[in-house]
Formats: C-alpha cells, structure tokens, sequence
C-alpha cells in the first residue's frame, strides 16, 4: 500500500485483473466515487480469479504495477496488493472482509460491469458478502437494463436493492482489445494513461 490508510465513512472497491487497466476501469471509478460520495476508490489487482483459473494471465505483480502507475495522479484512488499477497484464489468475500477490517465502520461499495452483476449471486458466501457491502453495476451507454432483468428473470428483492447502475461511455473500451492491439502493433494511445503504455513497451508485454 504506497498511500495511507485513514479512517473513511463510504469507500468503493474497484476489482478487476487489470490487464492492462485502461481508461475505462478509471472513468468508471471515479464516476462511483462522484455520484455514491465515495471519498476513496481501492484498486485490487485479483491475484487468482476463481473464474480465470485455465486462463494466462500477466504475472501480478507486472498488473499490480500497472494499477498503480494508472491511479498515482488521483488522490482520491488508492492501490492494494491484498489479492495477490493471498494465496489460492480471489474471492471478492475475503477482500471485503479485509478492507472491512483495514477500514472499520466504512459502507464498502463493489464496483463492477453490469455483465458481472448476475454472476454475484453464484459467488462465494453470497449472503453474508450482500450484507457488508453494496454493489455498483457500471453500465455502457444504451445498455438495456430492462431487457436484461426479463431474461435473467426474478430475482431476490434484497439483492436488487443492494445494487445501483450508473451508465459509463469509456467501457467499450476493452483489455483484451487493448492486448491483441499491442501483439498487432496497433496503437493503444488514449485508450489507456500513458505511464501504462510505456510500462507496457517498456517490459515487452503482450507481445508473445
């Protein structure tokens, strides 16, 4: 942790394997932080994602890095290794718990796509993790929210309540875009903060 840890009534929790992180995770961010009165967004690079695990991945500490050259002029973004200091895999329930405990007292907002927010009730310990935190589901322009509670069906009214949408125009911005650009030597310019880009130049990422 390069910034100090102080006490905070609201914070948000941006998850996320980051690679890379573009301009779209930081829009989305501190578009939470503004609209839910967030006064500190945590960036967690996922150290093992559950959902990830046949999936290659950069080394951590390569995304942790990354993370933390893109958030540095914000002092409002915070980064943290915990996910990847734990061992086995990362599950958002352990993190919350942590930052819960790093952060006593502090309503935790989870922000995450809107995609993700159906998957949250399959996720670990779902019960006790909609309890201690609210979840923030960033949505692209035009996205049909409606459409898509039709197709997911009923679900829990708890759940429904514990989660808001705000719509983000950076999301078509996209990691996986962004890598096959750099393996193609297309140009990534302006879709993510350039201390990242040249970290990636830099450290040959994305390249193999």
């Amino acid at each position: 942790m390069s910034k100090e840890v102080r006490q905070v009534s609201r914070l948000g929790i941006m998850g996320g394997t980051f690679d890379p992180i573009h301009y779209g995770h930081l829009v989305a961010a501190e578009g939470a932080r503004y609209e839910y009165g967030l006064e500190k967004v945590i960036f967690i690079p996922a150290g093992q994602p559950p959902h990830k695990l046949n999936i290659k991945l950069t080394e951590p500490w390569r995304r942790f890095e990354m993370t933390r050259l893109a958030v540095a002029t914000n002092p409002y973004f915070q980064e943290m290794s915990i996910e990847i200091e734990r061992p086995g895999p990362s599950y958002t329930i352990d993190t919350v718990l942590e930052i819960s405990r790093l952060f006593p007292g502090a309503q935790v907002y989870f922000i995450t796509g809107a995609d993700a927010v159906f998957e949250i009730l399959s996720w670990k310990r779902v019960e006790q993790l909609l309890s201690i935190c609210k979840f923030i589901a960033a949505t692209r322009p035009g996205y049909n929210l409606d459409e898509m509670w039709r197709k997911r069906g009923t679900l829990p009214q708890d759940f429904k309540k514990n989660v808001f949408y705000m719509e983000v125009p950076a999301l078509a911005i996209s990691s996986t875009d962004i890598r096959q650009r750099v393996r193609e030597g297309r140009p990534v310019k302006y879709l993510l903060p350039e201390t990242v880009e040249e970290y990636i130049t830099s450290n040959n990422i994305y390249r193999d």
